[in-house]
């Protein structure tokens, strides 16, 4: 008996040990495949700080050039500054989406290596338990008379507790490794999700280039190189802002609404967060100096129906709360229609809607569900715009419709464009539910 009691617990030893020591040279290897591929990951990261840096200095120098007079050069200036920062953001993108490629392979290697660990002591435990099951049918009375001492008797009993204490390792273990398995899972899913979305940035943030080099080249087209030409230019779009914005606003001051409050979030109750990362306000809602100072921009009306955001050309507009993209639209694929360019238009469950215009690119499509923080587009400088910005405006969703705007009068040129249309009480100040500053 104390052969076959020995022979268990050599049994035990190497069912537990010898899988494990063949592992251990796996194991070695798959750390190393890691620790080389997070190297690489550094590598990566480290780059990674080095654009940021590339990316802050362009944005520097872009507002300093925007805050020039509007001059022709000063124009051409901003585009080719646009245009770097652009690239910046393209070689961001493409070192994140390097880093996450290998943080996915990382994480298989590492997925792989648990796996294996957990096949290794789930097939070491069911041996054990086998082997223990077939020792404790013999009764615990024949045993010890089978034995020729009692001292013999209790050192075959602390070599089967010590294959107990083994086992109940191997279980602790099993399941703390089960559990970094789901972790290294759910981390891999975030990832690959994270990758598509950064291959989509990519895709749009070459769009943004593209349009960048389209407008610097019409730009030139239009104006022959020559200053007395862009400010005619600048005259003309003015003049034909100002007609269409003041068609659009009596169209909207004869709509009938009548808000309940109760449909709404409790104004001072913050259900946004900001629709831009750092951002920088250049003009608020309602009567703001400079919509006194240009009363005839806003229809005749001192009245700014939105928040305005300055940033580089490219910047990604992030959903400020999950929605429903409704409509999309681009006034400027009507020749002479100077008025939100492209913009989208989302509903939120709240009972507010957001409209995002003046945009570079468009990311979102009517009916795409919205999750918080999503991109939905990118800043530009299309429509009627005096620079690069986003127009956030808030609305009350039963009240806001989309209409073609040879529904708004004559608006000449501009017919069949659409756009957002909303009651003038409809309209609601952003800063009402966005976060203090």
């Amino acid at each position: 008996m104390i052969q076959r009691r020995f022979a268990l617990y050599i049994l035990c030893i190497s069912v537990v040990c010898t899988p494990f020591f063949a592992y251990t040279t796996y194991d070695a290897f798959a750390q190393t495949e890691v620790e080389k591929l997070q190297n690489q990951i550094d590598d990566r990261q480290g780059r990674l700080k080095e654009i940021e840096q590339e990316i802050a200095e362009y944005q520097q120098q872009i507002q300093k050039v925007g805050a020039e007079k509007s001059t022709l050069q000063s124009a051409i200036n901003q585009l080719e500054l646009e245009r770097k920062k652009v690239n910046a953001d393209i070689s961001y993108t493409q070192n994140k989406i390097g880093a996450t490629d290998l943080e996915i392979n990382r994480l298989s290697i590492e997925i792989r290596d648990t796996s294996d660990t957990i096949t290794v002591n789930e097939q070491a435990i069911s041996e054990i338990l086998r082997r223990i099951h077939e020792s404790d049918e013999v009764p615990l009375v024949e045993s010890l008379l089978n034995h020729e001492n009692l001292s013999a008797f209790w050192n075959t009993v602390q070599e089967l507790e010590q294959v107990r204490s083994v086992m109940s390792d191997r279980v602790k273990s099993l399941v703390s490794q089960k559990v970094l398995l789901e972790e290294k899972k759910v981390s891999s899913t975030y990832k690959r999700e994270e990758l598509v979305s950064l291959k989509a940035q990519y895709s749009d943030q070459n769009e943004v280039l593209v349009n960048n080099q389209s407008e610097k080249d019409d730009l030139l087209k239009q104006t022959k190189n020559e200053e007395v030409e862009y400010q005619r230019l600048l005259a003309d779009r003015k003049a034909a802002q100002e007609q269409l914005l003041k068609e659009l606003r009596d169209f909207e001051s004869k709509l009938q609404f009548i808000l309940d409050p109760n449909t709404i979030p409790v104004p001072g109750t913050v259900v946004f967060n900001w629709p831009v990362a750092n951002p920088i306000i250049t003009q608020l809602f309602g009567g703001t100096e400079f919509a006194k100072r240009n009363a005839h921009v806003y229809g005749g009306r001192p009245y700014h129906p939105g928040v305005d955001f300055g940033a580089p050309r490219g910047t990604p507009i992030y959903a400020p709360l999950a929605g429903t993209v409704r409509a999309v639209g681009n006034t400027d694929a009507v020749p002479g229609c100077y008025s939100w360019g492209k913009w989208v238009l989302v509903d939120h469950a709240n009972g507010l809607s957001t409209l995002y215009a003046h945009l570079s690119v468009i990311s979102s499509n009517p009916g795409d569900i919205l999750a918080t923080g999503e991109i939905l587009g990118y800043i530009g400088n299309t429509g009627y715009s005096t620079g690069p910005h986003l127009h956030f405006t808030v609305y009350v969703q039963e009240a806001v419709t989309i209409r073609k705007f040879n529904e708004i009068k004559t608006v000449t040129g501009c017919g069949a464009a659409t756009t957002p249309v909303a009651p003038t009480d409809a309209y609601i100040d952003p800063m009402l539910y966005l976060p203090q500053r």
